[in-house]
Parts: structure tokens; sequence; C-alpha cells
């Protein structure tokens, strides 16, 4: 009995401490002195109540309580405790706590290292986060609670979407909501610091490491959303421009643009008016996509609930939040840029603002790519899909001169500067101009774009690469995060021109030989496990030097629910991937099958890595550093 009326009332002791924070925090605005003890103490009382509401829901999908609708819907008995503990987030209800849990963590560590920040800021910015907590808990009380009863209580549940129960999956969400949360924190800072007039060279410096935070979580995040899609979903690649994808992009887009922003404020104290939107933005497509995810109205393999009166919430919500901060902007930011210096057309801090621009850019072909088949299916009841090619038109050409600004952009001296390295540029791009005319010309593919598109690639990587080894200790954590974003851009248009794929039909005993790779399908066996059952295809995988590979890729027919997914058979070393998936069994022994040979994928998501390792460089480091 004590259990349920602790999960039962811990949420709502939880929303009901928004109350006296916001009371104390009204009060204690105006006066003199340090920040009210009583302010930090109902964050952390507030904090401990979601968190026991969450470890009651672990509880519940532990002991596979089905009282419990939400356990009911999303678990079973035969599910491995492992995916049971993961089906607290893996679904709409659980996951909604754990953005509540985290929006109230963030908040709390943020009173305790703002210390050294002006006491209205602090108090400010706690009001502004509570508003955005609140709207959280009336949201999850009001239509998704996560420990709703059902009675007479069931035997057995519905089971986990067995897509879901995959080991990068079930740590993938939570660190994607450190990012998404994170967003909020660096919202309503820039909102209280608009107010305040409070945006500064200092402020920067404190708002930077939350930005920071965020990026990190966020690029780990898609990271490992991306590796998941690659081996579990069988689409063969790093990245599909899936809505949901697109998703988690955009803020990622935002954040890293404001990360360059924050620089520039920094160091000279300019485009105030660039960090309080981009602030706004970030939140707000972070938000976009939690209401996107949720409504029901995209079309994707990771949503999760077609519910479209959540969404309507979650959209009335943010539409507030953002009129909100709209208001704030235009009445409080009249003078913010008044006293800003000029820029000068060839210096580190207008190259930070083209790349800004091209980065706003590339947003909006996402933002327009992922929302205008909403908009046309609303309008016309028309349904479209917007794929890649549609990206790589837009992208592609302002790519060039973006990863050339990129590339140049660091070896300029704030304010004014003059071209340096000309020699040692001109040579690298030369260099690179030769390699990838003469790779585009072996390839036999489109000469002109190909070839500007490698050869700014191969350009980047050299300058970055070469950028990496000299003066190490100068701008480490730019140099690691340039580095590795030159080595991913490199490691993806290698991968895309070299890669090839076969896909054809195959019964027991039969080959595929096309002179290059020899396809053998050997025998199929099939498996009883816990909770799915498993048929694997044998297969020999013979390439040009006559090397043969064991290939085992596998089909899993789940119960609970019924769902039938593919486990890809991946080869992986540091140079390519052969990457083999069944698509379809007929007739017991008879696949669909698809085999790709993929070079550099490991560098694809090494890359990604380096690129967090940097901004995880400047929060370790931040200080030796200023």
């Amino acid at each position: 009995m004590l259990p349920n009326i602790i999960r039962k009332y811990s949420l709502i002791f939880g929303f009901l401490i928004s109350f006296p924070i916001f009371y104390y925090s009204f009060i204690d605005y105006k006066k003199s002195g340090n920040l009210n003890t009583k302010i930090i103490s109902f964050s952390f009382l507030q904090l401990l109540f979601i968190l026991i509401s969450f470890i009651c829901l672990i509880i519940s999908f532990v002991i596979s309580d089905f009282s419990n609708e939400t356990v009911f819907n999303n678990s079973h008995t035969t599910k491995p405790l492992f995916y049971k503990i993961a089906g607290t987030w893996g679904n709409h209800e659980g996951s909604l706590l754990l953005w509540l849990l985290v929006l109230t963590l963030f908040i709390f560590i943020f009173l305790l290292t703002s210390k050294k920040q002006i006491k209205s800021y602090r108090i400010l910015t706690t009001i502004f986060q509570q508003i955005i907590i609140f709207g959280f808990f009336v949201f999850v009380i009001k239509t998704s609670n996560p420990f709703s009863h059902i009675f007479p209580v069931p035997n057995e549940g519905h089971g986990l979407n067995p897509i879901l129960q995959d080991p990068a999956l079930a740590i993938h969400p939570p660190i994607l909501y450190l990012g998404y949360v994170g967003a909020s924190i660096i919202f309503s800072s820039a909102l209280s610091a608009t107010v305040l007039n409070y945006i500064s060279s200092s402020w920067a410096s404190h708002i930077k490491t939350w930005t920071y935070i965020s990026w990190i979580f966020l690029t780990l995040g898609i990271l490992l959303g991306s590796i998941w899609a690659y081996y579990e979903l069988g689409w063969g690649g790093f990245w599909f421009w899936d809505p949901v994808e697109n998703v988690s992009l955009m803020p990622w887009l935002a954040l890293t643009t404001l990360i360059h922003c924050l620089i520039v404020l920094e160091k000279r104290t300019l485009l105030k008016s660039w960090v309080i939107i981009l602030s706004i933005t970030t939140f707000t497509l972070s938000m976009s996509g939690t209401f996107l995810v949720r409504s029901g109205i995209l079309n994707s393999v990771h949503t999760f609930a077609n519910d479209p009166e959540r969404g309507i919430f979650i959209l009335l919500f943010l539409f507030s939040l953002i009129i909100l901060s709209l208001v704030i902007f235009f009445f409080f930011n009249k003078n913010q840029d008044r006293n800003s210096s000029n820029f000068f057309w060839l210096s580190k801090d207008t190259s930070l603002l083209i790349n800004n621009w091209f980065m706003m850019y590339f947003l909006s072909v996402v933002l327009i790519g992922t929302l205008y088949p909403i908009f046309l299916d609303v309008i016309s009841s028309e349904k479209i899909s917007v794929g890649p090619p549609f990206y790589h038109k837009l992208i592609a050409p302002f790519l060039l001169f973006f990863l050339i600004a990129m590339a140049i952009g660091p070896k300029l001296s704030w304010i004014k500067s003059k071209f340096v390295e000309k020699f040692s540029l001109i040579s690298f791009f030369g260099i690179s101009l030769l390699l990838s005319s003469y790779l585009v010309f072996k390839l036999n593919i489109d000469f002109l774009i190909n070839t500007l598109l490698l050869s700014t690639a191969f350009f980047l990587f050299l300058i970055t690469l070469k950028d990496f080894f000299i003066n190490k200790t100068k701008n480490i954590s730019q140099k690691i995060s340039h580095f590795g974003f030159g080595l991913f851009i490199l490691s993806v248009l290698l991968n895309n021109f070299l890669s090839s794929e076969i896909i054809t039909n195959l019964k027991v005993g039969e080959s595929y030989d096309d002179g290059k790779v020899k396809i053998y399908l050997e025998k199929v066996e099939k498996f009883k496990k816990q909770n799915y059952e498993s048929v694997i295809g044998y297969f020999d995988i013979t390439d040009q030097k006559n090397k043969t590979e064991k290939f085992k890729p596998e089909l899993r027919i789940y119960n609970q629910p019924v769902i039938i997914t593919s486990e890809a058979d991946i080869k992986t070393n540091l140079f390519y991937d052969k990457f083999l998936v069944i698509n379809v069994v007929q007739n017991q022994n008879y696949f669909n099958l698809r085999y790709q040979f993929k070079p550099l994928m490991s560098w694809i998501w090494i890359s990604v890595l380096i690129i967090s390792m940097g901004g995880l460089t400047n929060l370790l480091y931040s200080r030796n550093e200023k």
C-alpha cells in the first residue's frame, strides 16, 4: 500500500512545490543581500520528489506491475531485465517524466553553480525555468500520467516495441534529453539576462558552459541514434533525413551557431541580439521536436505517441513560451548592441558571422524539408515525402563556401587581420584539388560539383590536421572540434563516392556472382529465444581477392507485440564495413537480401566522438584558457 501512495503523491508534491519556489523568488527579487536559501531548498525537494516518482516507475517496470497502465502498454514478463528498465523512458509517459527529472536537476545545479552571478539574474532564471517545469507538470498530470491505474489487473502486458529493444537505443533517449533540457537553461538565462541588460562578456563565459553541456549531450545522443539506425533498421547508412532525425539535428545546428556567437560576445562584446535569438531558437526547436514526435503527425520509426490531443497541448505551451520570449526580446533588447564596434571584412569575428549565416541557411533547409510535408498535408491532404536529394541539392553548393570559411577563419585575428599563411593555404588547396580530381575521374562521376566538394573537404581536413599538431596549447578545444568536423565531412563524402550495393533474391544453395562479389546462401536455421523466434541465414561472401567471410544476418519474430525485425551482420574494421541484411523471408528458405560495401564507416563514428571531445575539452580547460 505504501509504495502505491508514494508513487501516486510524489508527482503531485513535486508539482505543488513550484508554488513556494515562485513565491519566494518573487518576494526575494528586489531584496538586497544573498539569495534566499529557501529557493534552493525547495528546488532540491522538487528534484527529490520527481526522482522518487521516477524510481517508483522503474520498480513498476522491473516487477512487471501491470496494474500500471504505462507498464502494461510497454512491457512484458518475458522481456529481459535491461529492457524492462529501459522501457521506463522508452514510451511517451516515462520519457516526459524523465524530462521533468532533468529539468528540475538542471535548475538545482544552476542555483548551486551560479553563486558568482548577481542575485536578480539567478532568481529571474529560476522563475523562467519554473514556468517551463510548471507547464510540463500540468502536461504530465493531465494528459500523460505515468501512474494511471488499471483494474482488473491484466496477467500480461503488451510489451515494448522490439525495434527499441537495443542497447544503443536504451541509452540514446536519456542522453538526448540532457541535450534538449540543457537548452531550457540557456533559454531561461538568456531571457533573464535580456530583461536585466546583463548580456556581457562575463555572462557569455558563464552561459557558454551550459551551451557546451547541452551541445555535447545532443551530439552524443544523435551519434547513438545514428549507430542504432545503421545496424538495427537495416538502412545501411548513417543518416537518411528521417523527420525525427531532423528534429534532433535542428537544435544541434542552432547550438553550434550559438557557441560561435558566444565566442564573439566573449571576445568582442558583439552579436548580443544573435545570442538572444539563438537561445530562444534552440529551445523552441527542442520543444518543437517534442511536439512533432508526440503528436502523431510524423511518420517515423522513432515516434513515441500517436495522440493529437497531447501534441496540441505541447503546441499551445510552446506557442505561449515563444510569445513570452519575443515580447521580452522586443521590449528589453533595444539598446543591447549600441556600443558594438564595426566588423572588418577580413577578421575572425566576420568569418564567424559568415559561418553563422551558413549554419542558419542549413537549419532553414532542414526545417523546410521537415515541416513542408506536414503543412501540405494540413492544407490539401496531399501526402509527400522529402528525401535526401532535396537536402543534398540545396546544401551541397553552399557547403563548399562554408568549408573554405571554416578552414581560413581560425587563422584570422580579431577586429582586423591580414591574410596569413598564404603559401600553405594555396599549397594545401592545390594538393586537395589534384587528389579529388584524380579520384573523381577514376570513379567516373559528375566531375565539377563532386571535384569541388571533395577538394574543399580535403582542404579543410589538411588544414585542421596541420593546426591540430601545431600550437597544440592554443585553442585546443577548437582545434579538436574542427579537426573532427573536417574528418567527418571527408569520411562522409568518400563513403558516399566509394560505396557499392547489391540487392538480390536467393534460395538455400543458390549463389549470386557479378564478377566482383560472390554471395552463397548455405543454410537457414531457426532458434527459440526468451521473447522471440530467430531465423538465421548462413552466407559465404567472396570478394575479388578470393577472400571468403561468413555472414549470419538474422530475422527476429516477436510475439509481444507481433513484429518482425532485421538484424544486420556487419564485418567492420577501420577502413570499411561489409553489411548484409535480410529484408524478407518467403517459403521458409527464400531471402531478399541487401549487401553493401561501406568505406570509412568507423571514421564517421570516430569523427563525431572527436567533435564532442572538443566540447568536453573546452569545459575541462576553460579556466586555464582564460
